[in-house]
């Protein structure tokens, strides 16, 4: 595992499982619309094949916390950011398992390493926004919120020629009213939440995240977990034997809702 290579990035994350600190990006004054880090080396590669477009399920509430309880099936969900050798170690423990997830990218993140995009997608799992600039989206102008949602929207579809899946708001387990319109208007029909914060970005250690995702998960269940954390990582095969051993199977989001 890559427990060496980790930093305890997350100290005084949120309760809602979001650290605040990563929304203190040196990028954040860049406009939604414009390029990525200037000086950053980072060239942009070709764009993938496309992702999936906004998932949308007539019937269903326009924020989404869980799937049906009456199946076998949950959707375990990963805030993307960090560093991309643990993330790619985490993909890689989901596909040899035969499991895919839903990664929520935040732009910035992308613009630093464009590659994650293909790697996610390569693996078959799904990709979708959560903002720009991760900033506390629920106590922004609408301008500046639309912005944030927008501007992640736009790399998306640079990077995969869709805007993505998903929409998951920043900093908050559930959308205002004003988010959700403004997730709408985006293009987004539903805006994704969850029922299970696996607290992961606290960095508690891989005993802990197992426990409390496999204590509160169930039938329908949306996790919500990070990327960039080693904890994560070496939490995921165990979460994995949980589920299977409780005959519950880990689909992407789209998958559990459809």
């Amino acid at each position: 595992m890559l427990r060496a290579a980790a930093s305890a990035a997350a100290a005084g994350a949120l309760v809602t499982g979001c650290d605040p600190t990563r929304d203190q990006d040196p990028g954040a004054a860049r406009s939604a619309g414009g390029p990525g880090p200037s000086g950053a080396g980072h060239a942009s590669p070709a764009p993938v094949r496309a992702a999936r477009p906004p998932t949308r399920v007539p019937g269903l509430p326009v924020q989404i916390e869980h799937g049906p309880r009456n199946g076998r099936a949950v959707a375990l969900t990963f805030h993307g950011r960090g560093d991309p050798g643990m993330a790619t170690a985490l993909l890689g423990e989901a596909e040899r398992s035969g499991v895919r997830v839903t990664v929520l990218a935040i732009g910035d993140w992308l613009d630093e390493q464009p590659a994650m995009a293909r790697r996610i997608l390569d693996g078959g799992h799904e990709l979708g926004n959560h903002t720009l600039h991760h900033r506390n989206i629920c106590a922004l102008p609408a301008a500046d919120a639309y912005a944030e949602i927008s501007g992640c929207a736009d790399r998306l579809r640079k990077l995969t020629g869709t805007i993505g899946s998903w929409f998951r708001p920043s900093q908050t387990r559930r959308a205002t009213p004003l988010v959700t319109e403004l997730a709408r208007k985006a293009g987004y029909p539903h805006v994704l939440s969850y029922d299970v914060d696996s607290l992961d970005a606290n960095d508690p250690g891989a005993a802990a995240v197992q426990r409390t995702v496999l204590d509160s998960v169930g039938p329908g269940s949306v996790v919500s977990l990070h990327l960039g954390h080693a904890g994560t990582v070496a939490a995921l095969p165990p979460i994995l034997d949980g589920l299977r051993r409780r005959g519950l199977r880990a689909v992407t989001t789209t998958e559990l809702v459809t």
